[in-house]
């Protein structure tokens, strides 16, 4: 299975780097940033994560005002974000749950509170069964069954799958490596070429809705949103 990608944003190196080896240690692909601008170019440029960890107390822009930005983007309005900071005030603390932060932490912390409060974050935020619903497209990822328009569409368990992961992560962009790691098992010897031609297949089925499922060139696929 894909591992999950975190970003650390802070400006003090040492804390990155502590805390960038422990979640590492844990099983996450981690990635550091040390201002809210280089974060955002690192989005800005196709990168994709599953959790936030954010410093309020920055230089330039703040954690705060690169939350307000993030969650006011349709494309990344709920990447989770936790909080990392010295600002420990009651008002911070709402502040920071009012733009839709998902924990606060203050410094200093135990290493091994932040990866756990990590853990509980990303459980809470994985797609459990439910309908999922775009433009008359209906997945039932309980019943795996899909409607178009109203009518039935019989997908293989691959292609339901894929269509299931990127439509529920809409506007993220997923490699072909990413594809494979999240839908084939890992004992099934498959190439890149594979997420292709099962791509091709399910747009086919989609009908109209093919072209919600976007090429990427050089990076891969993503479901498309509504202002893409």
């Amino acid at each position: 299975m894909e591992k999950k990608r975190i970003l650390i944003v802070d400006d003090e190196h040492d804390l990155c780097d502590i805390l960038q080896f422990n979640l590492s240690v844990a099983g996450y692909e981690v990635l550091t940033a040390h201002s809210a601008e280089e974060a955002l170019a690192l989005m800005a440029g196709g990168a994709t994560f599953d959790l936030l960890l954010l410093d309020v107390m920055m230089p330039g822009m703040s954690g705060f005002d690169m939350a307000a930005r993030l969650k006011a983007d349709r494309r990344t309005a709920r990447l989770p974000i936790i909080f990392i900071t010295a600002k420990d005030t009651e008002d911070d603390t709402l502040r920071g749950f009012g733009l839709g932060a998902d924990d606060y932490v203050s410094k200093p912390f135990s290493v091994r509170e932040v990866v756990a409060r990590v853990g509980a974050v990303l459980k809470r935020n994985m797609p459990q069964g439910r309908l999922l619903r775009h433009d008359g497209l209906e997945i039932d990822t309980t019943a795996k069954t899909v409607h178009a328009d109203g009518d039935s569409i019989e997908l293989t368990r691959t292609e339901f799958d894929l269509l299931a992961l990127l439509l529920s992560h809409r506007g993220r962009v997923f490699s072909r490596r990413q594809l494979l790691d999240a839908v084939w098992p890992d004992d099934v010897i498959v190439t890149e070429r594979t997420v292709d031609v099962n791509i091709t297949r399910l747009r086919k089925k989609l009908g109209r809705h093919a072209a919600c499922i976007v090429t990427r060139q050089g990076f891969g696929y993503f479901f498309r949103n509504e202002d893409q």
